[in-house]
């Protein structure tokens, strides 16, 4: 079948629930599910190979550069077995814990998972917790939990069968199967997919009704995932778990009670392809016209209008995506705020888990503070914003968000208190609580006393450990502080490569922190402002001190570099001024000498110039860009 009939025959066609089969691919970061997609799309002939390139499903160049996926993307396949042909929707998720809420939303969308392991990498910590979420979800209709698993090594062409054989055993030992149920293929050379499509069919379930009888037309579609036209506004990427909805029914959202006409529906093939109406077990997209991106919610229900006031009409599973990193953008030009609060909106369009408000910065200027699910989110934001808004921007330290219970007042009030910038946390306090993790770390066996080390930089507790298979998995509770330090890039370097983490968050605990205020000739710069925790501060503030010592340039004062815990000076470095005679020591010969030495302290003083009056400091924000990298 050729591509263009393979689509006409999925969009035209009705489909009986028992062909639908909807499923995803979960894995840890770099282990081919994108190369897996690619050899699905080829071998389905969804897409012409001419127009075929690798990780087709990763549109963004951002995507292919890093090797990561970062939006989830759904296409409809067709494939044929035992002389039935099916319809197959694949949803391939991101691979990093920071998107867990997008996978979590993708698994609730479908009935079976591909659990995909890298046969040279084996078993990591994102495999362990993306499995864990597929067995345990809570799918609408469905009496019992999780999704169907289908355990597949990768990467068999360039493994050694020994490694392959290893990766096996361990994967069949985790899902609790036989080793005969693990599939071995290679996203690479297409080797063993055409036995994936087929255990697809036979091991993932139909899609089923969720509710029978009268009410089984209603219509009610889980909103999975969204993006932004132009032209056709809010994009909902849906799974109809009842009914059918038509291009010009007035539709409503159930969790901001609001109504729009749809403009079409349709399917992905990969791109969009409009169809008369999408039906019960069916993943596609709904153009709503909306532009408001408050509106529609990742995870909320699509219903009729008219079906609003019902109840028990939400689908389960809804919740509002919570940011746990909080960090300050601030353009580099400040006659880019505009364009960088527009940029932010259309960024919000299409990255529903993106929150922001208006700040701003003695010294940086207006801005903006951002909510993100981690620092690779908000690492993604950044670069997005440059690469297609063209605005560069300079941000602030990465920040949790704390409870802060104040010492009590003369009227006896004492009520927590939410911070989220560190500018705005107390001196003093009664108590404080901040975010809490599960971390999970797989590592092979031989770099355990390396890994557990790290309990001295970082403030390991409750540490358990398990063994798995050749590797060992390390339990334990870490305050989200510390993760989005250098945790990760530490934990690479100490096990070689090897070890692998993820991690979620469980709630708040008490914490033993302070904040860290730095003064550059006598002016506190807010945006160097950091909380950390009091056994770290002191050790923190003078590499701060002695990193700004030598980033700030001279100028024609003494500058003093403090770091302040609770008004107290705890760290000082000294950058001396400059000589203002600066051909005082030349008696005679060439004047082009002392041309060469007036010319230099002419432009030093133009850089004085730019940094205010005598006394007064601006940090430039490529000083800033330097004391964040680490």
């Amino acid at each position: 079948m050729y591509v263009d009939d393979a689509i006409l025959f999925l969009t035209s066609r009705v489909f009986f629930m028992d062909h639908i089969r909807n499923f995803v691919i979960i894995a840890h970061i770099d282990h081919g599910k994108s190369t897996l997609a690619d050899r699905l799309l080829e071998r389905t002939n969804t897409i012409e190979v001419r127009k075929m390139k690798e990780q087709f499903l990763d549109q963004m160049d951002l995507e292919r550069e890093r090797g990561i996926t970062i939006k989830m993307a759904p296409v409809r396949m067709s494939y044929e077995h035992e002389g039935a042909h099916y319809m197959m929707n694949l949803i391939d998720t991101p691979g990093h814990s920071d998107f867990g809420y997008e996978v979590s939303r993708a698994l609730t969308a479908v009935e079976g998972a591909i659990l995909l392991v890298d046969a040279t990498q084996g078993l990591q910590a994102q495999t362990l917790a993306n499995y864990e979420l597929a067995k345990n979800i809570v799918r609408p209709g469905n009496d019992s939990k999780g999704l169907s698993i289908i355990g597949v090594v990768n990467k068999i062409d360039v493994a050694h069968p020994d490694q392959v054989d290893e990766a096996v055993l361990e994967l069949a030992e985790f899902i609790h199967c036989s080793p005969d149920d693990i599939l071995r293929v290679s996203g690479k050379t297409g080797e063993g997919v055409d036995e994936l499509l087929r255990a697809v069919i036979t091991c993932v379930p139909a899609p089923s009704r969720i509710v029978e009888g009268d009410n089984s037309s209603l219509p009610r579609a889980l909103i999975f995932d969204s993006l932004y036209d132009d032209h056709k506004g809010i994009i909902a990427y849906v799974r109809m778990f009842q009914g059918s909805l038509s291009s010009g029914s007035v539709a409503g959202l159930v969790a901001t009670h609001s109504s729009f006409s749809i403009k079409e529906v349709g399917s992905f093939s990969p791109s969009f392809v409009e169809q008369p109406l999408l039906s019960d077990g069916e993943i596609g997209y709904v153009a709503t016209g909306v532009k408001d991106p408050d509106t529609l919610k990742i995870g909320d229900t699509l219903t009729l209008a008219s079906a609003l006031s019902q109840p028990d009409i939400a689908l389960p599973g809804y919740r509002e995506p919570q940011p746990v990193v909080f960090v300050s953008f601030y353009p580099e030009d400040a006659s880019q705020y505009d364009e960088l609060k527009r940029a932010l909106g259309k960024l919000r369009l299409t990255d529903s888990s993106l929150v922001f408000e208006p700040d701003s910065s003695e010294v940086l200027g207006r801005g903006f503070k951002g909510g993100f699910l981690g620092r690779l989110h908000f690492e993604i934001t950044a670069e997005r914003l440059l690469r297609e808004f063209d605005i560069e921007t300079t941000h602030s330290f990465p920040s949790v968000e704390y409870r802060v219970k104040p010492r009590k007042a003369r009227d006896g009030s004492e009520e927590w208190v939410t911070i989220s910038n560190p500018k705005d946390f107390p001196e003093e306090y009664a108590l404080v609580e901040e975010p809490m993790t599960c971390v999970e770390i797989l590592t092979p066996m031989r770099f355990l006393s390396v890994v557990l080390d790290l309990k001295d930089s970082f403030r390991f507790s409750s540490i358990q450990t398990t063994p798995l298979g050749s590797k060992i998995c390390i339990d334990a509770k870490l305050p989200l502080a510390d993760i989005i330090r250098d945790l990760d890039d530490r934990l690479k370097s100490v096990s070689e490569g090897f070890a692998s983490l993820s991690y979620r968050v469980i709630g708040m605990e008490p914490a033993d922190v302070q904040k860290l205020d730095v003064f550059v000739a006598g002016t506190l710069v807010p945006g160097l402002t950091r909380i950390l925790p009091k056994r770290d501060i002191e050790r923190e503030a003078r590499v701060m001190v002695a990193r700004l010592k030598d980033l700030l340039p001279r100028v024609q004062f003494s500058q003093a570099i403090q770091a302040s815990m609770t008004g107290r000076i705890i760290a000082r470095e000294t950058i001396p001024a400059m000589r203002k005679d600066v051909t005082g020591y030349l008696y005679g010969g060439d004047r082009t000498r002392k041309m060469k030495l007036w010319k230099k302290q002419k432009k030093g003083k133009a850089r004085l110039k730019e940094r205010g009056n005598e006394g007064q400091v601006r940090i430039s924000a490529k000083v800033f860009k330097e004391l964040l990298k680490k």
